[in-house]
Formats: C-alpha cells, sequence, structure tokens
C-alpha cells in the first residue's frame, strides 16, 4: 500500500481526548450531510477502521438509541472499555492485492462490496480530517450523481461504469471507468485519447453482448440514459478517408435479436429444413453468445426452440442470451409463467399505472414487463432478445428497496426476548420471499497457526470451533485451551497479509464476524507482557526477483510470516540483545546438517547442542547480550542483515556498530526488526512453514458424503425460524432495562401469500472469493405443507402449496449457467427453458442438486370440493 503522508488541520489528534475527536467529527458531519448536493466527493473507508474508531471516541459514552442511521448518528453510538487510539487508516481491505502494487489500479476496489459490512462512506469534509490525524489510506474518492426517474434522488457512484473498449479492424483493447453521467461526447474523446486516433475518424458503436446494437451519435446523451450495462464492450470504429467502417462485415441487430433486413437477408433452402443466414450472424445460441461468425452460417430450427411450435400451446417462447442474462432469462420465465402475472399483464392494466409518482416508475418498467410477457405468450414466435426490458430494469434497480408496496405479501412475526429482564417484543414484518440457509451450524471453524515461545517447537495448526456470534475474547480462550497455555505465558493473535502483521487482535469484544473466511490468523506464545516490556516483530525481506540493481533497497519485499517476541525495558536494548532474540525466533527452523557443519563432530547428540545452545542465548537475554564469547559464522551473518524501525516514525535505522551500545526507544514503540533473507541464511534455516499459512476456513471440494445425503425442504425451513442470539452488531436497546442488550429472536410464518418464492442460499462471501454449496436439497413438487410451521391458528385451511417453476444454478461462481424448469398448467407437462432452447422433461428430473429458487402456487379448493 502507499504510504500517504500525515498532514495538519490546525490541531492534531495527539492534542484531542477521544470525547474532542468525537464532537469535532460529529458537528462536521452534521454540516456535511445537510449540504449535500450533486457533483460533491464522498470517500470510502474500511468498516474494520471506522468500527475501531467509533468504539475509541465512544468508550466514554453511556448506551442510546441510536441506530447509526446516519454519519453523525454513529458518532453517539454506544462504547464500553478503555481502548487503544487506532492506528493509521487501512483501507487495504476494500481494494485487490494487486492494486497494493500497481498505482495505476489504486481506485480500484473489490467487485462484491457492500455499505455498511465492508465500508462507511464519508463526506470530504470528514476524510480530511480524519486523514489529517491518522493518515494512511489509500484514498477512494467517488462522486455524488443524481439518480431515479425524476433525477432528484442523490447517490454516491461506488461502481462507476467499467467499459470494454475494442477497437476495430486492429482487434486492440482497453478497459476505462467512467461515470454514467458523463456524456456520449466524452466517451468518445477518451476513445480517441487511448488509442491515439483522430476523432473525426472515428464513431463509436453500443455492441452489448458483442453485437452492433445502435451507433452512439447523439453526442450530448448521457451513458445512463443510452443504457449502457457495466462490463459491456464499446466498438471503436475507425473510418477510411471516405467515411467507411474498415469492419463493415459487423452487422446491427433489431431488439428481437434478427439481424436488420437492409444488411442482409434470410434464405430458405426447401431441401433442409433449416435457415441460412446471408451476412455474417447465425441465431444459434451458441454463436450468439460469442458474436457471431464470419461468412454463411446455418442453424437448425429445432435446435433454437428445442420442441415445435406450429400449432401448439402457446408459452414455449425462448430467450436469446445477451451475455450473461441466462439468470435474469431463468427469473422471467418463471415470473411469465405464474397464472396470476400473466393473467394480470395479459389484460388491460394501464389504468392502475401511477403516471405522476415522481417517485414511481411512472410505468415504465411494468409496460416493458407486460410487452416482453405478451410477447413470449404469442404462439409460434422465434426467441426474443430481452434487451429493452433488461435496459428499463437496470435503469430502475435503486428503486428496488423496502416493502411499502406489498401489504398484500404474507408476513413475519418477529419475537425478540432480552436476556436480562425477559421483556418480549413482538413485531409483523411483511416478507416477498423465504431465503434458507442450506449450513445448520451455529458455529464456525476458525484455522490459526500457534507460534511457540520455547525456541524448539515448529509452529503448528490448530482449528477451534467457535459461536458464529462470539467475539475475539471466545476465540482466544479456545486457543488457550487447545495449546496447552502455561500460567506464565499469553498469547497475541494476530492477522497476517501481505508477509506482514495486518492487526492485532488486542480489544477482546471485536466481533468474530469481522474475521473473514480468507484470513490468515497466526497466535504467538509469548511470556505475559507488563508495562515494563515492549514488542518486537521479526519481519523477514528478500530482493524482488524481477528487480533490476541489486543493490537498492526499496526492492526488498517482506517474506514469510512475521514472528513475535517481547524484551524488557528494564535492560538497555542493544544489538547483541537483538541479535539473540532473532536467533532465538529462528531456532526451531535450524538446519541439523548447519549445525554439524558449524560445531562439528563431538560425543554430545544433537538435541543437547541444541540445549546448551539454547541456554547460552537466554544468559544473552538476560545480559543484555554482552555476554564475551567467540561469534559463530550463523550469528555474524545475522548481525549484518539486520535493521530497525520504530512505529512512531517509521524510520528505518541500522544496528549501531558496538553490540553493547543502547538503543532509545519511545515510551510506547514497537520495534519492527527487519532481516534481510539471503542465500546463506536460506541455507542455514528451513522456513518453508512461514512462507504461507492456512486460510481461517478453506474450501474444498464437497465430499462424496455430503452429495450424496439429500437435505429436506423442511428441514431448511426449521433452521431458518430456529431462536438465535443476535449477533453482536445487531444488539437490541431494550426499553425496559434502557441498554443494548443481545437479544433471543425468534422468527414465525403468520401469513403466507398466494405465490410463495422460496430462495436456497447457496452461495457464501468473504473477502475476496465466493463459494457454491452443492447440497441436494429435496423439495416437495407436491403438497408441501406448511400448516404446522404457521404461527397464526386462526387461519382454519391447511396451508398447501404445489411447485409450477424453478430457476437452476449449474457449474461454479464464475462460469455459471442458469436454466429454468416450468410446467405449462394446461398441458400438466414440464419444460426445460434453457435461453432460446426449450425442450420437454419428465417430471422425476424436475428435482435436482441445481435447483436455486423454487415457485410455488397455493392449493385451493373448486366449488366442487376438488383441490387444485
Amino acid at each position: 500500500m502507499a504510504e500517504v503522508s500525515m498532514g495538519s488541520s490546525g490541531s492534531s489528534s495527539t492534542d484531542l481526548s477521544p470525547e474532542e475527536e468525537r464532537v469535532f467529527i460529529k458537528e462536521i458531519a452534521i454540516a456535511a450531510e445537510s449540504n449535500s448536493k450533486e457533483g460533491d466527493t464522498f470517500y470510502l473507508i474500511a468498516q474494520r477502521w471506522w468500527h475501531e474508531w467509533i468504539e475509541y471516541v465512544n468508550q466514554d459514552q453511556p448506551c442510546n438509541t441510536n441506530d447509526g442511521s446516519s454519519l453523525s448518528e454513529h458518532c453517539d453510538s454506544a462504547g464500553s472499555t478503555t481502548l487503544k487510539k487506532p492506528s493509521m487508516i487501512d483501507n487495504s481491505d476494500l481494494i485487490y492485492d494487486s492494486a497494493l502494487e500497481d498505482p495505476s489500479s489504486a481506485g480500484e476496489i473489490i467487485d462484491t462490496l457492500q455499505e455498511g459490512r465492508d465500508y462507511v462512506l464519508l463526506p470530504q469534509e470528514v476524510w480530511n480530517q480524519l486523514h489529517s490525524w491518522y493518515g494512511g489510506g489509500p484514498t477512494l474518492a467517488r462522486r455524488v450523481i443524481s439518480s431515479g426517474l425524476s433525477q432528484t434522488e442523490l447517490a454516491v457512484e461506488v461502481y462507476p461504469l467499467r467499459l470494454q473498449l475494442l477497437l476495430m479492424p486492429k482487434n486492440d483493447q482497453s478497459a476505462i471507468r467512467i461515470s454514467k453521467k458523463e456524456t456520449i461526447r466524452e466517451l468518445h474523446r477518451r476513445a480517441c485519447e487511448i488509442f491515439d486516433l483522430n476523432s473525426d475518424h472515428v464513431r463509436i458503436w453500443d455492441y452489448y453482448g458483442h453485437q452492433k446494437y445502435s451507433l452512439m451519435n447523439d453526442l450530448d446523451k448521457t451513458l445512463d440514459d443510452a443504457n449502457l450495462q457495466m462490463d459491456q464492450d464499446i466498438l471503436v470504429e475507425v473510418l477510411d478517408m471516405n467515411g467507411a467502417a474498415s469492419n463493415a462485415h459487423i452487422q446491427p441487430l433489431h431488439e428481437n435479436g434478427l439481424v436488420d433486413e437492409d444488411s442482409t437477408s434470410i434464405l430458405i433452402d426447401p431441401s433442409k429444413s433449416s435457415l441460412t443466414v446471408a451476412g455474417g450472424f447465425s441465431s444459434n445460441r451458441n454463436a450468439f453468445r460469442s458474436g457471431g461468425v464470419e461468412g454463411s452460417q446455418s442453424f437448425d430450427s429445432t435446435y433454437t426452440t428445442g420442441v415445435t411450435t406450429r400449432g401448439s400451446t402457446a408459452g414455449l417462447t425462448g430467450l436469446l442470451n445477451l451475455g450473461n442474462t441466462c439468470f435474469m432469462n431463468s427469473a422471467i420465465q418463471c415470473l411469465v409463467h405464474t397464472p396470476e402475472f400473466a393473467s394480470y399483464f395479459q389484460d388491460d392494466y394501464h389504468q392502475e399505472i401511477n403516471w405522476q409518482n415522481p417517485l414511481g416508475m411512472v410505468g415504465e418498467l411494468a409496460l416493458a414487463f407486460g410487452d416482453l410477457l405478451r410477447k413470449l405468450w404469442a404462439p409460434g414466435r422465434t426467441p426474443i432478445a430481452p434487451r429493452p426490458f433488461k435496459a428499463k430494469l437496470a435503469r430502475f434497480a435503486p428503486q428496488f428497496s423496502g416493502y411499502n408496496q406489498h401489504d398484500s405479501q404474507g408476513q413475519y412475526k418477529s419475537t425478540l426476548v432480552c436476556p436480562i429482564c425477559n421483556k418480549v417484543s413482538v413485531t409483523f414484518d411483511p416478507f416477498m420471499y423465504l431465503s434458507l440457509p442450506l449450513q445448520f451450524n451455529t458455529t464456525r471453524a476458525i484455522t490459526v497457526t500457534v507460534f511457540s515461545c520455547d525456541k524448539t517447537a515448529l509452529p503448528s495448526t490448530i482449528t477451534v470451533n467457535i459461536s458464529k456470534q462470539g467475539r475475539c475474547r471466545d476465540l482466544m480462550q479456545a486457543l488457550t485451551n487447545a495449546c496447552s497455555l502455561k500460567q506464565s505465558e499469553e498469547l497475541k493473535l494476530a492477522e497476517i497479509r501481505n508477509n506482514l502483521v495486518h492487526r492485532l487482535f488486542e480489544d477482546p469484544l471485536i466481533p468474530l464476524s469481522s474475521i473473514k473466511d480468507d484470513d490468515h490468523l497466526a497466535a504467538y506464545k509469548l511470556s505475559k507482557s507488563s508495562e515494563n516490556t515492549v514488542l518486537l516483530k521479526l519481519v523477514l525481506r528478500r530482493r524482488d526477483q524481477k528487480a533490476g540493481e541489486r543493490e537498492n533497497p526499496v526492492q526488498l519485499k517482506p517474506y514469510g510470516t512475521p514472528l513475535l517476541s517481547l524484551a524488557s525495558r528494564e535492560n538497555a536494548l542493544t544489538k547483541g540483545k537483538i541479535q539473540c532474540i532473532v536467533e532465538n525466533l529462528l531456532s526451531p527452523f535450524r538446519k541439523e546438517e548447519s549445525i554439524m557443519s558449524e560445531k562439528g563432530k563431538s560425543d554430545s547428540s544433537i538435541p543437547e547442542r541444541r540445549s546448551a545452545r539454547l541456554n547460552n542465548s537466554e544468559e544473552d537475554d538476560k545480559s543484555g547480550g554482552s555476554r564475551k564469547a567467540k561469534k559463530s559464522s550463523t550469528s555474524e551473518v545475522i548481525a549484518s542483515k539486520l535493521s530497525l524501525q520504530l512505529d512512531e516514525n517509521n524510520k528505518t535505522v541500522k544496528l549501531p556498530d558496538n553490540e553493547a551500545e543502547a538503543i532509545k526507544l519511545p515510551p510506547s514503540a514497537t520495534v519492527t526488526i527487519y532481516l534481510d533473507w539471503t542465500p546463506e541464511l536460506a541455507g542455514m534455516y528451513d522456513i518453508t512453514c512461514l512462507e504461507g499459512l492456512p486460510e481461517v476456513l478453506k474450501y474444498g471440494p464437497a465430499t462424496k458424503k455430503a452429495r450424496s445425503e439429500p437435505l429436506s425442504l423442511y428441514a431448511c425451513l426449521e433452521a431458518f425460524l430456529r431462536e438465535e442470539p443476535l449477533v453482536p452488531d445487531e444488539m437490541w436497546f431494550c426499553p425496559q432495562c434502557n441498554e443494548r442488550r443481545q437479544a433471543s429472536k425468534k422468527l414465525d410464518l403468520w401469513r403466507l401469500p398466494e405465490v410463495l418464492v422460496i430462495h436456497l442460499k447457496r452461495f457464501s462471501y468473504s473477502r475476496s472469493m465466493k463459494h457454491k454449496l452443492e447440497t441436494f436439497v429435496n423439495f416437495p413438487i407436491h403438497d408441501l405443507d406448511l400448516t404446522k410451521y404457521v404461527a397464526n391458528k386462526n387461519l382454519s385451511q391447511p396451508q398447501l402449496y404445489e411447485l409450477y417453476a424453478l430457476t437452476n444454478h449449474y457449474g461454479g461462481m464464475g462460469s455459471g449457467h442458469y436454466t429454468a424448469y416450468i410446467k405449462l398448467l394446461e398441458e400438466n407437462r414440464w419444460y426445460n427453458f434453457d435461453d432460446s432452447h426449450i425442450s420437454h422433461i419428465n417430471e422425476d428430473d424436475v428435482k435436482s442438486g441445481a435447483a436455486y429458487v423454487l415457485f410455488y402456487r397455493r392449493k385451493s379448493d373448486d366449488a366442487s370440493g376438488n383441490t387444485k
């Protein structure tokens, strides 16, 4: 991470108490939030650091009822114990590791971040003040833009558009970030600048799905109004002197996915049951995904639809894949085959559209969906490209929050119970779908590498199981028991990142939710510390293999895993003492052959020689390293490669030549010892086990047992409704205790909708990876009975449901594919909707481990008494 210099803003943070910092930032935040406008700059700051600062400045504050809904209210959150002042701002959680070394990509943040979970947005004035006090970075600035239909809502554009520029005919490409509020003129200018082109001879195309969708010649239109999508392609076309394109064989498409009639023709060969498309486009599904092929291609019409549609029942029309839109296609098919939806949108629904609501969608999304639904239900049609609907959906996606328009849904009954006074709070919350877990564990496995302080044992890996709602103190207690910690010892727990100590877990109340599954943790067994001890960090460094000049110290990079030790302040810290400490830390990794070579042959055994060597080292420790003894070759090598850094000024200093000369330490300093790792040291020590620590939780392939044992949908529902304590970050304010409590929460189903959607939570996320559960869920196709799960006993009828559609997900996270299984109720037959390909399937094949979202209809009795 690039270093950021410390600034000044009138008063230093060191001059202010935590309370003064809190009040100062709160006043700035209130003023900034009240004056926010389009064009302002906000800054991302890591949730981890922000939480640490909030705890620090609120440590003397009583609990209160603020819910943290605004930045100024965050500054009034409750605190608890006396906490250490945070170190410099660290936003490395928010960016890819590669961005730490590449300044050009410093602003490229991780794609899966969520506000409130991973980061907080700070107004510029707040960021500037905090940064002047604490320093750090990297700086991640984002602009405020107008959004919504009326363009009156303000939003921070955390993820500007990322567009892929493709230059034809040279086939060069470049990725750019650009605000969706920029104009086509600015996009055109930047494309010409990137490829060094004459702007008079360049035109750009909306190249969505690798097809020329439209010429972008309205230069004053914004990219938002042009409906450009994240990660889509933009074709940069260079014209010749006559104004003709060099890549004229790429043909534009109409919205229905067929080739423009002015630029190609469709030839029908009566001798074959296929269509031949001249002009370079094939309607074959795979060819469409790859952007078409040159020359004349043919496709089998039965492949495109999967079933014949002439004279058949409507509802068997496929959707073209526009490029990674298979999930949208599968969801659309499930919705349009929901009888209530189909009936509503095939009737005249225009009179129910609110055309005047400035905060609504003025019917645009409803009209787009209704138009698409009618096309899909028209018999005998070719596959349809849903681009107009997708463009509307993308534009109005920010509006999809809250439940105020869904008062006809079923409801949750949520019961909270205070663990201290037993106060009960009951609320009723609407829901649109049930999201059921596939993992029921209330604990999580955490793997930690433990380093011993006895100078002989190699590091060991320990895995402990801790409550998911636990805190750091629970993890420390479990580790203490697992590694048989002595009364005279303590554990220092650290997160290791980029071969450095990223943070020490010194606050016992840190929630375990802040530890991600792909973090790397190390625990160090040390003698108990006191005010008279100083913490020493040993960091190994080696030269970058790709470096140019050999002796350039900038090319030295951290290597392996840092090691920790303690030193007494009562005895002066000297070069000799530091040298002894380093030798002791490295002692477990010493190669036996190097000991034999150095000591020579003798009658004593190797363990006895090691014990004698360690005892001598301990004597050095006590005497401050002044013991007069003949130096070994190992000591001389180590001594020549040592340097120090005192954390207060971040300056690296060479050790004095005189081994007995005392090194002056600031009162609160943590000393970092750098040891430059050389081939000579590599011949003496085997530090293979330091080169990579295991992750907190390593996901592996699913076992055969896990794949073969089905999981009942009812078991998933019971786990979802199970009573459990709230996580520490979501503690409930008990009005009777007048304090925040870790209450227990119990969900019950109170009222169920006519159409019930059930989402199976197959995906889990960590800081840099996503994981999919392949668990097979055994779900009922007929007679899903939820009667006993409904807490409202005033309902007299059984709560029975029938499956009529589901979406499937195949493959992994990066290269997966979505399909839909749908039952045509008129035919009582199941079909597989795979984008544009539709085929009949047996009901026995509907259940699979790929099931992702289930669509159920309530079963009701008709007038004759028969269930339908």
